[in-house]
């Protein structure tokens, strides 16, 4: 099919659009003024950090805004419908709802708000389908089944009776992403799309988006912070900052001649795949101020090589499924595999893999939030998978402590951030009163945060604000290991730039030890001394982090590399075939034994799975 030739008139047009909200303290402007086109055939990318206006300019499109507290105070939202241009944002309710879902679709950020947890996927994929296009429900059904499989989603009969609980992240994701795309709307939002995705699985959603764009002449509005993605992807890119566009252009001048120091610093702050050539040990990421001026980045001594804190032995974590009548288990998941892994005192491994492929799961089976099934974690030459009492549990906990990927989730919204970040401390006995004001007043200041924040609440700050609560909380107990579970994949490239510098300094002055779950390569490559890389609940390759990214050994560890995409619009396309092999199930009937893990020695440290 030829490609489509974008329309000389655009499909979009947004002209001083301007929303506020309306708080305790006054009105408060989520956007000031926002003017560009979208055309039809085209990608627009709106970056910007957290705050910035992007999200709430794409809720405006929609009408949604209105749900969330806001209002839109001023300015044309021109939408190309079939009978000519109409202005959504003097739409009427029956007129949105023929629109939304049907002629512009929308991706959500956070899947699982976007997905009702009491209907099954089947119900809320032709829900769509079925009010727009007027089909059986057969047919439906047969149409969700298409999507599913067009977003790579394994086992898609057995998805649609799922409920969204019951699938990973990455998984909902591509659920919601499929929702979207159900109708092939003329116009398609994304909200950080490919936010909780994994390389491979991000690279065939991008590939997927702009086929479409392509062939069907779709015109997509992309909201992301990736500078990657909007790289491999836009056609035109607009940069917001506090509410305004301060700087549009085609995507190659804003990569190669960006004009605002605004855009330079946020270029700045992108971790590019292969910067850590050559270098024995990760290194703070250089900062810039939103002026475009320089920060200087900390310098560390190299430090010897430290003891054997965390050393894991044929870790095994299975689900039951059970079935029938009386619910019966009938299968088994094979989450996590015989997993053997060690880190040292002042140390970060890295585990890094598709979704689904367990590398959460097995950072929560260390830490015995999920029991494992099989093997022993020793921490510190303490046994932690064996029988324990009461106190060695509680000693346990104090040791190992988790940053987790979500922080509003994992923070209570009812709760000051003083009594969050003091709860442990409060547990364990270690302070109170005015000692433990300064403890917490200390573990602010050692994150970064005014101490004013002590007073607020966790929807009072922002996304990388929150995250740095998370880990001042991680580290109330002076724990000697800390496992973060793609902690800063969900924020901005400023934002995530900082924190990793954090984690870093906080690792030089404390000998903090980390396990860091992560599926962005080039953040993986920054922080870590040893890389482990997992493939369906098993670590296929493991080693320094050198070795890994200079010499990967194992097909699929070249697979996820070659699937990352590039911060430069000149190596489009460059990607080679991303996937490994066809999506495979985890799922085996009870009484299934795995067979071993088998390594070959490749390197110093670096061990191979066998085929």
């Amino acid at each position: 099919m030829l490609d489509h030739l974008p329309d000389p008139a655009p499909l979009v047009r947004i002209r001083n659009l301007r929303v506020a909200f309306q708080t305790n303290d006054g009105p408060v402007l989520g956007v000031e003024d926002l003017s560009f086109d979208i055309n039809a055939g085209e990608c627009v990318c709106v970056v910007g950090e957290s705050g910035s206006g992007k999200s709430v300019s794409s809720l405006s499109l929609m009408r949604l805004v209105e749900f969330g507290g806001g209002e839109i105070a001023g300015g044309q939202l021109e939408f190309q419908r079939k009978d000519g241009m109409i202005d959504l944002a003097q739409a009427d309710s029956p007129t949105m709802r023929t629109i939304r879902g049907n002629e512009i679709g929308m991706i959500f950020q956070e899947p699982m708000t976007s997905l009702n947890p009491v209907f099954t996927i089947e119900r809320q994929l032709t829900e769509g389908i079925r009010i727009h296009r007027a089909m059986s429900a057969a047919d439906a059904r047969q149409r969700a089944l298409e999507l599913l499989k067009m977003v790579r989603i394994n086992e898609p009969e057995r998805r649609l009776t799922q409920y969204p609980h019951e699938l990973s992240g990455g998984m909902r994701q591509r659920v919601v992403i499929a929702m979207a795309m159900a109708c092939e709307p003329k116009l398609l939002i994304c909200d950080e799309p490919t936010t909780a995705l994994d390389v491979t699985i991000q690279a065939e959603i991008l590939t997927l988006i702009d086929r479409l764009k392509r062939e069907q002449g779709m015109a997509v509005m992309f909201i992301t912070h990736d500078m990657s993605v909007v790289a491999q992807l836009a056609d035109r890119v607009v940069v917001m900052f506090r509410g305004n566009k301060v700087e549009e252009g085609p995507v190659g001048q804003i990569f190669e001649a960006p004009k605002h120091p605004y855009t330079r610093a946020l270029l700045a702050a992108v971790p590019r795949l292969g910067e850590m050539e050559g270098k024995a040990a990760p290194e703070p990421m250089q900062l810039y101020t939103r002026d475009g001026q320089v920060i200087p980045a900390p310098v560390y001594p190299p430090r010897p090589q430290g003891e054997v804190l965390l050393d894991v032995r044929h870790l095994t974590t299975r689900f039951p499924v059970k079935g029938g009548l009386l619910r019966r288990t009938i299968a088994n998941v094979h989450a996590v595999e015989d997993v053997s892994l060690q880190i040292r005192t002042g140390e970060t491994l890295s585990l890094v893999g598709e979704s689904g492929c367990g590398k959460s799961t097995c950072g929560r089976s260390i830490l015995r939030l999920i029991e494992p099934t099989s093997g022993q974690v020793w921490l510190g030459g303490k046994n932690l998978i064996q029988p324990q009492s009461t106190m060695e549990r509680r000693q346990m906990r104090r040791d190992i402590q988790m940053i987790f990927q979500d922080p509003y989730a994992s923070l209570n919204p009812t709760m000051r951030l003083f009594d969050q970040v003091a709860e442990p401390m409060r547990n364990y006995n270690i302070a109170t009163g005015a000692e433990l004001e300064d403890r917490v007043a200390t573990l602010f200041d050692r994150v970064q945060l005014p101490r004013a924040f002590m007073r607020r609440y966790p929807h009072e700050l922002s996304g990388g604000q929150r995250q740095r609560v998370a880990i001042a909380r991680a580290l109330a107990l002076g724990p000697k290991l800390v496992i973060a579970d793609e902690a800063v994949s969900a924020l901005d490239v400023s934002v995530q730039a900082q924190v990793l510098n954090l984690m870093m300094e906080l690792q030089a002055d404390l000998d903090l030890s980390f396990l860091f779950i992560s599926h962005d390569m080039a953040v993986v490559e920054r922080v870590s001394h040893h890389v482990g890389v997992m493939y369906m609940g098993r670590i296929v390759e493991i080693g320094p982090r050198a070795a890994v990214f200079s010499n990967p050994r194992h097909a699929y560890t070249r697979a996820l590399l070659s699937a990352v995409p590039q911060a430069d619009p000149n190596s489009r396309g460059l990607q080679r075939e991303v996937r490994y092999n066809p999506i495979p199930s985890p799922i085996f009937p009870v009484g299934h034994d795995s067979k071993a893990s088998d390594y070959e020695i490749v390197g110093p440290d670096h061990r191979v799975l066998k085929d």
